[in-house]
């Protein structure tokens, strides 16, 4: 199995944003992930386009941007501008999700569905085949350091067992309390792609540190 890890910079120095893009550049880290916020979808504020822009030109490693935001749909071409790569939305912000999911498309990027910890599996039956990345985040959205809730391996299978029905080429991203001590559950559980911010960045090695939890 192909194990992606896609670290959150919510935990770098943001006083030296630089000097932590320049140490992923050179990690075995795949994918960078930034989680925008806007204090409304989730209750914290985090940073928008701007950051995203300054960031990719940074980088050459792909930019995973979740929105964590209401009205998602009004800022998808200005984060396709800034240098997304990837961009998850959340079906609890989306009215329109399949609408959502082909705007996203033929703008050229990856397009995401998150699921929150108390949304189903099952309300993605329909449009599973169109996404080309499941995010399920394993804590509730909005600040990092939290506790991995156990509940969330049941819900990485039962994604994988969906998107193994459908035929679908849908990776599955696992996000929140995400460390080397239930790393290789996460994986065995059926996700594809790891986000770790507080474990990663507070390390005494970040580097040494993306790489076991890659090869586990």
């Amino acid at each position: 199995m192909n194990r992606i890890i896609s670290p959150s910079i919510l935990s770098a120095d943001l006083c030296n944003l630089q000097k932590d893009i320049e140490m992923l550049n050179l990690s075995d880290a795949d994918w960078i992930h930034l989680d925008v916020m806007d204090g409304v979808f989730v209750p914290n504020i985090s940073f928008g386009m701007p950051v995203v822009r300054a960031i990719s030109k940074l980088t050459a490693k792909p930019l995973d941007v979740h929105l964590m935001i209401v009205n998602p749909d009004k800022y998808i071409e200005a984060f396709c501008s800034a240098g997304a790569n990837i961009l998850t939305v959340h079906l609890e912000a989306c009215v329109h999700l399949h609408r959502t999911v082909q705007y996203i498309k033929s703008l050229g990027m990856k397009a995401g569905v998150s699921l929150n910890p108390h949304t189903p599996v099952s309300l993605l039956e329909h449009i599973i085949t169109d996404i080309d990345l499941l995010l399920i985040m394993s804590v509730n959205p909005g600040f990092s350091g939290q506790r991995f809730i156990i509940g969330s391996l049941n819900k990485i299978r039962q994604a994988k067992e969906l998107i193994t029905k459908t035929g679908s080429n849908t990776l599955i991203e696992v996000d929140g309390g995400i460390s080397l001590e239930n790393a290789a559950e996460i994986y065995s559980a059926g996700a594809d792609v790891l986000v770790a911010s507080n474990a990663i960045f507070s390390s005494d090695n970040p580097t040494e540190y993306m790489k076991r939890m890659k090869e586990m």
